[in-house]
């Protein structure tokens, strides 16, 4: 703010003000009560009667400014005050193109003329006290502002001035120096006063405002209150929402300063707390409705149950009317300070909706012998005048003969009427808790200037050590001890001001609760002490909560239900984050926890059970000797292991017959012992799958095979050989010698061994952990090192077979009475056919039945081999003797 030249001119257009002065706006005239100083300095002869009120239209301060209203109590030092006592209770309507129409103020409001009694209670508890301000009468100048900024406003002018007429810049009061200011009532109002006395720099102590511009003191540097800002309520009305774990929230908010300002910063607290907002709306108060219909029809759309509202009570009571117009059930309000403990009376046929608020109100504690104060009152006080009148009528419903606008059926007053009788807010003293804060803040005022004129010359803190003349003294000097003053209050708690001239946050938590008789109360259960302990800050009592459902449950209001363990939230596109829908966790995944965000991945040895709510341990999956499959493999390995020898058997007890030496009895021999290897082979690959089982089960498997295969492929080649040799002049006959054949079988054997130790020395086959095939299994599996090595040994496995089948196919139909071409070829198709149906099924399988998969494939091939080369041959010698005979060779022979 720049540096405004405001010039205060005192000027001789008022008499001292040593008596009560009445002005008339009509004839500007004074009444005097003359009165006498006792000897501490106090006005001695003022009657509580004539010290209350001057507000007659014979005998009254009323002002020609805005038709101003007041009381002006005289005394060395003035306090100024502006607070409403009549609201208005006509809507003006404002067109905008013509001068706004006069408020007409008419309505006296109960609770602010208790707040008014709080203010004149505590101007006489200061004076009445000789060891607060001795010698110092302290006057008062209040004027009713009617809630009304323009009131305001001029009201403010007017005590300025200091006298019937407001003239900026200039003040006529030189012999009671004006002290401070009390108001006003509302967040708006006080911004607008705060602009004016900051120029000037009078302290205002304002007893209703909390909205947090206040606290800008570059802008307003000689506000204070002694009510917190909505900055701490706003934290505590978020801690109060999350408490009991209300993220789905609307929001409503009246159009001024108090709503717009406390409302944002609600919802930046509600919002940086986790809760999310359904919606916003504002209150209209240019409206005479105030917008309910489409503020109704906002909260009836909503799945929000619960509605935090932040304007006055006056102002939500339209709202209120329309939403019981709609029927609409099952919503809870969270109230602001501002109309958590309301005194309108109007509420009460709300009851039905607003049973189970809750909300925050401001700390207070009882005012000692204000209760006997409210109730001394009577409109035959000799200055009570219309407006002790005015209450009386209002809260005993009658017209006092006198009264201009008596209507024939009207009650008459009496004046006899007893308060016992009725309960308003005024005679409510359960609830004082604005009346509380006026009356704190006037004994602020007077403790500021006892710190004042308790200055010792040479110790004060202007210049030079100086100290301010209690009688002259000017608005910056009481600021000074404003900012530092330090008021005990009755319960012994200390109020002071901070650098922004808030006071210490305390809130009290407020129920609204139906009693037996059927009416609404506040009951406190909790508070939010920002000066108490970390753990004492934020306390509640549920037990004392009482709420509108059924099952006294605490309202539930979310945008979506709950997820689940096992499942996470995932944000719907285009909502707000508390709008989300409940997403499986993927496969390996857990949530443990209700809402989750994230799902978590299992360890690798473990998997989630079916909820994925928790991981559970792996259970570890190989081929064992304990397993059904394993034990049955095993079994048929170790008993088809028994066929080989069998034969071996047969063939050397008939090794003297045709059929056995015209197959080669010792290559006959060294093939079922070779066959017999295969079957047994099948063994190393069941079991734990240790290191040197991993290191030699291929291995083994390819080079008894290719034994195998290198024995039929020899035989094969024999029988070429063995044929070509009987022609005339054949040079082949040397090729049938037996050893041609064993080096057939020991360089076919050679190369596989050499593929396989190159194999094991350069990539040898380890165990591993599979975690990802099956997620209920750890697979424990051999990991053959190197594909390109495991499919080049069973490639040149397969080639040696190709070729023994090719071979033994174009020999087939050679003349030869025990020609074993044709069984070599059955087998040698048999035996490929099942290894190349292996490669795709094993491919297709997991975890132990990709083993089981290449035993089945071993027992196979190996009985194909036996079933197709020595069957037939065992069938002759065991069931047809007569063909394994020489004398039958020579017959056919002849025939041929």
């Amino acid at each position: 703010m720049g540096i405004a030249m405001m010039w205060i001119l005192d000027c001789n257009c008022a008499k001292p003000m040593s008596h009560a002065c009445m002005f008339s706006s009509s004839k500007g005239k004074c009444k005097e009560i003359k009165t006498k100083r006792n000897s501490t300095g106090k006005f001695k002869d003022l009657t509580q009667e004539q010290f209350t009120s001057f507000y007659s239209e014979d005998s009254h301060c009323q002002m020609d400014i805005m038709g101003l209203s007041g009381i002006v109590l005289p005394g060395d030092v003035i306090l100024g005050a502006m607070l409403p006592v009549r609201v208005a209770d006509v809507y003006q309507y404002l067109s905008f193109t013509s001068r706004p129409p006069a408020p007409t103020c008419t309505r006296l409001h109960f609770g602010y003329f208790q707040q008014l009694q709080a203010l004149l209670f505590a101007a006489e508890e200061i004076n009445r006290n000789e060891d607060l301000l001795p010698n110092i009468t302290l006057g008062l100048q209040w004027y009713d502002t009617c809630a009304v900024i323009p009131v305001n406003t001029a009201a403010t002018l007017q005590i300025l001035t200091g006298l019937h007429v407001a003239i900026p810049n200039y003040q006529c009061l030189h012999n009671a120096p004006l002290s401070a200011f009390i108001g006003s009532a509302s967040s708006t109002h006080s911004i607008a006063v705060a602009n004016i006395l900051g120029l000037y720099r009078y302290p205002q102590v304002s007893h209703y405002a909390t909205s947090s511009l206040l606290s800008d003191r570059k802008k307003f540097p000689s506000f204070f209150r002694t009510v917190p800002s909505d900055a701490f309520q706003s934290k505590g009305l978020a801690k109060l929402v999350l408490h009991f774990h209300w993220i789905w929230i609307g929001l409503l908010a009246v159009d001024n300063d108090y709503g717009q300002q406390g409302i944002q910063l609600v919802k930046q607290e509600i919002t940086k707390a986790g809760a999310c907002v359904a919606f916003t709306e504002n209150i209209l108060t240019s409206k005479q409705d105030r917008n309910a219909p489409h503020i109704v029809k906002v909260i009836k759309q909503s799945v929000a149950r619960i509605i935090l509202v932040f304007a006055p009570g006056l102002d939500l009571l339209p709202i209120l009317d329309e939403t019981t117009k709609q029927n609409i059930t099952g919503k809870a309000f969270v109230a602001s300070e501002g109309w958590s403990t309301t005194t309108l009376q109007n509420m009460g046929a709300f009851a039905h909706l607003l049973v189970g608020t809750v909300g925050f109100a401001f700390y207070s504690e009882g005012i000692p012998g204000f209760r006997q104060y409210l109730y001394k009152i009577h409109p035959n006080m000799t200055l009570g005048g219309n407006l002790v009148k005015s209450f009386w009528e209002e809260a005993f419903s009658c017209k006092f003969p006198n009264s201009k606008n008596l209507l024939i059926q009207e009650k008459v007053c009496t004046g006899e009427e007893s308060l016992d009788s009725v309960k308003n807010s005024y005679n409510d003293v359960s609830n004082l808790r604005v009346a509380y804060n006026i009356y704190t803040a006037v004994h602020v005022v007077a403790k500021a200037l006892q710190d004042l004129q308790n200055c010792h010359k040479a110790g004060g803190p202007f210049s030079y050590g100086s100290c301010a003349n209690m009688h002259s003294f000017t608005s910056w000097q009481l600021l000074y001890y404003m900012k530092r003053v330090r008021v005990t209050l009755s319960n012994g708690r200390e109020l002071y001001f901070d650098e922004n001239g808030d006071p210490p946050a305390i809130y009290d938590i407020v129920n609204w609760q139906m009693t037996p008789e059927g009416t609404i109360r506040q009951v406190k259960v909790g508070s939010y002490d920002t000066t108490a302990a970390f753990s004492q800050v934020f306390i509640i009592n549920s037990s004392l909560l009482l709420w509108a459902t059924e099952d006294q449950e605490v309202p539930v209001s979310v945008c979506s239900e709950s997820c689940q363990p096992g499942y996470r939230k995932a944000v719907i596109s285009g909502q707000s984050a508390c709008c989300f829908q409940c997403v499986p966790c993927p496969q390996g995944e857990i949530s443990n926890q209700t809402d989750s965000l994230d799902c978590l991945k299992c360890p690798w040895s473990e998997w989630p059970n079916l909820e994925k709510s928790k991981c559970l341990k792996k259970q570890l999956e190989f081929l064992s000797f304990d397993d059904p499959l394993g034990s049955t493999l095993a079994a048929i390995s170790v008993v088809s292991s028994t066929a080989p020898k069998f034969i071996l058997r047969l063939f050397t007890r008939n090794k003297s017959t045709p059929i056995v030496k015209a197959n080669n009895f010792s290559l006959s021999c060294l093939l079922l012992v070779s066959l017999s290897l295969c079957f047994l082979c099948s063994l190393a690959f069941i079991g734990y799958p240790h290191p040197e089982k991993c290191l030699i089960r291929q291995a083994a498997f390819g080079l008894v095979f290719t034994l195998c295969i290198s024995c039929i492929l020899a035989k094969t080649i024999m029988v070429v050989f063995a044929f070509m040799a009987t022609r005339p002049g054949s040079s082949l006959k040397k090729w049938t010698n037996p050893r041609v054949s064993y080096m057939i079988i020991l360089v076919g054997f050679l190369i596989q061994f050499l593929l396989c130790m190159t194999w094991l020395f350069m990539a040898p086959p380890f165990p591993q952990y599979d975690t990802q095939s099956k997620t209920m299994f750890i697979i424990i599996e051999c990991n053959e090192g190197s594909s390109i090595a495991f499919w080049t040994m069973l490639g040149y496995l397969f080639l040696l077979a190709t070729i023994s089948f090719v071979v033994a196919f174009l020999v087939r139909r050679l003349p030869d009475s025990f020609n074993e071409a044709q069984f070599i070829t059955f087998s040698m198709l048999a035996f490929l056919s099942v290894w190349i149906s292996y490669i795709p099924a094993s491919y297709s399988a997991q975890g132990k039945y990709t083993v089981a998969m290449e035993i089945f494939a071993i027992l196979t091939s190996s009985w194909a081999l036996i079933i197709c080369m020595f069957l037939p041959k065992c069938f002759i010698i065991l069931f047809r003797p007569d063909i394994n005979s020489r004398e039958y060779l020579m017959r056919k022979d002849r025939r041929q």
